[in-house]
């Protein structure tokens, strides 16, 4: 069976939202050892800036015509598509930046949506399939605080992961993981130490139920 991960941090070492989706790939390794897991790290190895625009024109243009490039783009939008397909279950790690979804990530997105699979009339490409999204955000934006709604990354992404893709979505939330880093955040060390400890007991639960569920 395979695991596809994608993680979408801009950082390798300390990167919270790798921190949950490890333990998620670690539960499902102990149900599944030795199977496979597929990787993209779109924060250190992100897509051409261009490549989205490249592949809209491409549709544009019958398959004959199309320039090098424009072949290229429509390429890496199927095999991007083609990695989600084979999976048998997906882990997603994608922090908040600046109040929205990662650039990475949307250009991941966007490059999918160019694929006629995913196109108006296709059937949910991800239909069922299902997939852990673990998520962080450096403050908090809940119900009565301060930035309520200023977290534009997370309904954005539920949209497209379960509504318009189809999958089977489990959302795996930390919040407060700027408190330690930011000193005008140290008054909330409790509650941030609570919600970390929430967020990877949350992430356990739902590595167990991704691998009984592939």
């Amino acid at each position: 069976m395979t695991l596809f991960r994608l993680d979408a941090s801009i950082r390798v070492e300390g990167s919270a939202s790798r921190e949950i989706a490890d333990i998620v790939e670690s539960e499902w390794l102990a149900a599944h050892p030795g199977d496979t897991v597929e990787r993209r790290h779109l924060g250190v190895d992100p897509l051409p800036s261009d490549v989205w625009a490249t592949a809209v024109g491409a549709g544009f243009v019958a398959e004959a015509d199309r320039t090098p490039e424009q072949r290229a783009a429509v390429t890496l939008a199927a095999s991007l598509l083609d990695e989600l397909l084979a999976a048998d279950a997906i882990v997603l790690a994608v922090p908040l930046y600046n109040f929205g979804v990662s650039q990475h990530i949307k250009a991941w997105i966007d490059l999918i949506q160019t694929d006629p699979r995913t196109g108006a009339g296709a059937p949910p490409a991800l239909a069922g399939k299902k997939l852990v999204l673990c998520t962080v955000r450096g403050g908090a934006y809940g119900p009565g605080t301060p930035r309520e709604g200023w977290d534009h990354s997370t309904g954005y992404l539920r949209r497209i992961l379960a509504d318009v893709w189809g999958a089977d979505l489990t959302v795996v939330e930390r919040e407060f993981t700027l408190v330690g880093v930011n000193p005008a955040l140290d008054d909330f060390k409790d509650a941030a130490a609570a919600l970390h400890e929430m967020a990877l007991a949350a992430a356990q639960e739902a590595g167990k139920a991704l691998a009984v569920a592939a």
